[in-house]
């Protein structure tokens, strides 16, 4: 006599979870295959995505691994560019709502490394001197020195792994092509000289 019970139900077992995979994958076949064909991306162009996915994220992790393996600087990509925030910012503090929109950081996200960076002395979160509500991030001295310290070796390490690979005209053009995906507002400009840029020679300008 042939046992007919499944081998689900034998092991006392939900058969239902099979089944809920089943009609995920049906409904995934059915969506695509209502989906109108212009709207997949042609090999050419999932190549090209794939390599600005690939190739950012690469670049990020260097650019992050250059300030990180200094046991001076020890700073993420991010906690860097919050103190080039700070120091372009006018007397060197940013409310917290605008510097996370600076630096393309959720506000928690903001939050949680702003505190690593209060102990270690870089930044402090004081009341907004404008109003007196809200919370702003100022700059200390600490963090100032530490700048000073960490420009030279991020600037060598987008020198030596972006411009010098893909050349002056071509990082121009990459600018101008990704500037279009984002606002034209958006908050890129360059403000005050770099922390490492020198005071001018006499008598040049």
């Amino acid at each position: 006599m042939h046992d007919t019970t499944s081998r689900g139900e034998a092991a006392g077992g939900d058969v239902r979870e099979p089944e809920a995979a089943e009609t995920a994958r049906s409904r995934a076949a059915r969506d695509r295959a209502s989906t109108p064909e212009e709207l997949w991306l042609s090999p050419n162009e999932q190549e090209a995505w794939r390599t600005f996915l690939y190739a950012t994220t690469l670049l990020n992790d260097r650019f992050g691994e250059a300030l990180q393996s200094d046991p001076e600087i020890g700073l993420t990509l991010g906690e860097y560019e919050i103190l080039v925030r700070l120091n372009e910012a006018e007397g060197g503090f940013l409310r917290m709502s605008e510097l996370a929109d600076k630096v393309v950081h959720s506000r928690s996200r903001l939050t949680h490394t702003i505190t690593r960076m209060e102990k270690r002395g870089l930044v402090e979160r004081v009341r907004c001197s404008s109003d007196g509500r809200g919370r702003q991030a100022q700059l200390t001295a600490e963090g100032r020195a530490l700048l000073e310290r960490a420009a030279p070796t991020h600037v060598r390490s987008v020198r030596e792994l972006l411009l010098d690979v893909i050349g002056h005209e071509d990082l121009l053009e990459l600018g101008r092509i990704l500037a279009k995906t984002i606002a034209e507002d958006a908050p890129i400009a360059v403000g005050c000289p770099a922390p490492h840029a020198q005071a001018p020679a006499p008598g040049r300008s």
